[in-house]
């Protein structure tokens, strides 16, 4: 039995829910949203909360899924949602160049531009090794997140590269000497 797609969803103040059929639209203070339900999941807006029900116990999965997505729009539009990197490196920096491009400086030879999707901004601290990526869709942060760290991901050996801020990496011994 799925406990996530029980619980109710509230509507804070300011933010308006309407359904059209398997859509769930979400407006609030930072933006607007839309969710997919999925067929066998319905969903419905009593005094103030959002109910997702199931027509079958096989769609237990889906039910936890859909709450737990309508949930995370109604949070983003409230609150929006951000993911913290951290660039670790001699000489590794990111640099904003104008509003819509990041331009990595990662020990390659030449510098990395990434182009921002829509929505998502990202602010530079000034020692330009922290990135905070922000906006209203969690799915959308977390893409653009993970792609930035991907650019160069941390070396075990020397722990250099793009992470998550916080993220705990095992550093591996290197070679020792032939005896």
């Amino acid at each position: 039995m799925s406990r996530i797609g029980k619980k109710p969803i509230a509507i804070p103040q300011g933010v308006k829910v309407s359904i059209e059929g398997n859509l769930v639209k979400v407006q609030g203070p930072k933006g607007a949203l839309e969710t997919r339900v999925p067929q066998g999941i319905t969903v419905a807006q009593q005094d103030g909360h959002l109910v997702a029900q199931r027509e079958k116990d096989d769609q237990a999965a889906l039910h936890g899924l859909t709450r737990a997505l309508i949930n995370n729009a109604v949070e983003g539009v409230t609150k929006g949602w951000s993911r913290d990197l951290e660039i670790v490196g001699i000489g590794y920096r990111a640099e904003l160049k104008g509003k819509n491009v990041l331009v990595f400086t990662l020990g390659f030879s030449h510098p990395i531009e990434y182009p921002l999707p829509g929505g998502i901004t990202v602010t530079v601290d000034p020692k330009l090794t922290r990135l905070t990526v922000s906006g209203i869709d969690r799915q959308k942060v977390g893409q653009v997140a993970a792609e930035m760290r991907a650019l160069r991901p941390p070396d075990p050996y020397k722990n250099k590269g793009v992470r998550y801020a916080g993220e705990r990496l095992k550093k591996k011994v290197g070679k020792t000497g032939a005896k």
